[in-house]
């Protein structure tokens, strides 16, 4: 399945919140949808789920217009939308019912999906009597719960601690294992860079970066060399005040110091100059930008 959205426009009053977007996610595949608060995330992912309609443009499936009666979708909100004093066995179930299952198969997969979570000893328990991270799994087996096409993950991270988040990994891997269409969306870029192929960055409405986070990794990579060393302060002062002609800008940050040079091909002059000044350097290597750097350079322009 190819999901697709084509150039979406959504106002609310007068604010346009969505300028035209355009963007696809396939089945097997987890898109990253990325953007700063208020960038439009949240109402881009209401539209698939169809809460409102877009003022123009359309969701497509596979090149047709999207019937969400024949795809199942499955949303797990940044926000818990759950009843805490009900008890979890029952929510699972009616929410199962509400998804088109019948009574005795929403059992069945209540069952199952808290059994994968390392959850059964809760299921006649109710949700006021667990842990923020527990509640979160919780979240995640109505999510499941009708075995959907498409999953929509909304900071599904949220409240977890490390052996949790674990587990939650490889759930979410299980998923795009299957061949389901995953809709990503934080603000915590390491699971990003973790489980997305493509990613999609939204900013004031506009899509400002859309495409396969490896080459997007490798085209902002072009002209940036890491520098580390033991006396990397001197290193830093000696970039700046000596070699103004051959770098744009330095940024020191844990883990050594990236330098832009104005021209990819100077590289060796810089080296040159480095080992001239007698220098100690323990690294000197291409710099490949960590997602959240690029976040930042794409949604900070124009702020």
């Amino acid at each position: 399945m190819e999901l697709t959205l084509d150039h979406i426009v959504k106002n609310f009053g007068e604010k346009q919140v969505l300028r035209g977007i355009s963007l696809k996610a396939e089945s097997g595949r987890a898109l990253g949808l990325l953007g700063r608060n208020g960038a439009g995330k949240t109402t881009a992912i209401r539209i698939v789920m169809g809460v409102f309609p877009a003022d123009s443009g359309q969701v497509l499936l596979d090149g047709k217009p999207f019937d969400r009666n024949r795809v199942k979708i499955g949303y797990l909100p940044e926000e818990r939308g759950l009843y805490p004093k009900k008890v979890i066995s029952e929510q699972l179930v009616y929410f199962g019912e509400l998804r088109g299952l019948r009574t005795a198969e929403a059992k069945r997969q209540a069952k199952a999906l808290l059994e994968r979570l390392g959850m059964e000893e809760y299921l006649n328990k109710k949700l006021e009597t667990l842990s923020k991270g527990n509640q979160q799994k919780i979240q995640l087996a109505v999510t499941l719960i009708n075995d959907p096409d498409i999953v929509i993950l909304d900071e599904p991270f949220s409240g977890l601690d490390p052996v949790n988040a674990m587990l939650l990994k490889d759930v979410v891997r299980e998923q795009i294992a299957k061949g389901k269409i995953v809709f990503f969306s934080s603000h915590q870029m390491n699971y990003i860079e973790e489980f997305c192929d493509e990613i999609a960055i939204l900013n004031r409405g506009n899509i400002v970066l859309n495409g396969s986070l490896r080459d997007i990794k490798r085209a902002n990579r072009r002209g940036q060399i890491l520098l580390d060393s033991p006396e990397l302060e001197r290193v830093n002062r000696f970039v700046t005040e000596h070699c103004a002609e051959l770098t744009r800008k330095t940024e020191r940050q844990q883990g050594g110091l990236p330098v832009t040079l104005r021209n990819p091909e100077q590289k060796n002059a810089l080296l040159r100059a480095l080992s001239e000044a007698n220098l100690e350097l323990d690294r000197f290597g291409v710099y490949e930008p960590s997602l959240n750097d690029i976040f930042v350079r794409y949604t900070e322009e124009g702020i």
